[in-house]
């Protein structure tokens, strides 16, 4: 079967136990929900999401994740994150980003590893990828060879127009 995804925002860890700010549902903007369905660039699902984290955005600078109804469950839960995004205990609400152009935000910017990666437009979007969980554990999961898918799960991201002063550059070439 397909393995469905949600983007989530994160807050800090606190004591062990994830924090979700909000999360943002691929259906809501009319996709699908498997990874290869939206991992685009241009595609609007991705770019409601980069509107959040882009310098104006309600979540900038936020840990962000592609959470996957496959992977892992959390550390002393039996849900996984995708899960847990959905459960009525969770006191985060679904986010609803008007879609935007989002092309002249060319660098996804990894705070946590200091590192960017420039998006290329008509390509496999790296942020999805970079940032997922349980990759490989289901039909429309990205099947590419490439060590990099999940490396930036978690972390804090940003969109920015700009190269960012201090960073280093990733290089990674997506593609099916």
């Amino acid at each position: 079967m397909g393995q469905g995804y949600k983007a989530i925002l994160l807050a800090s860890k606190q004591e062990q136990k994830e924090i979700i700010r909000t999360w943002v549902d691929p259906h809501a903007h009319c996709n699908g929900y498997k990874l290869m369905e939206h991992s685009y660039v241009g595609n609007n699902f991705v770019e409601a999401v980069e509107s959040l984290i882009r310098p104006e955005g309600m979540f900038y600078r936020s840990r962000l994740v592609w959470a996957g109804d496959y992977a892992d469950n959390e550390e002393g839960l039996d849900v996984n994150l995708y899960m847990l995004s959905s459960n009525k205990i969770n006191d985060a609400k679904m986010s609803y980003p008007t879609e935007s152009n989002m092309s002249t935000y060319r660098y996804i910017v990894n705070h946590t590893k200091k590192q960017y990666v420039i998006k290329k437009p008509y390509t496999i979007h790296p942020l999805p990828l970079l940032t997922s969980e349980g990759n490989g554990r289901g039909g429309g999961d990205y099947r590419g060879d490439n060590v990099l898918v999940g490396t930036w799960a978690r972390d804090i991201i940003s969109v920015e127009q700009e190269c960012p002063v201090g960073y280093s550059e990733l290089v990674c070439e997506f593609s099916e």
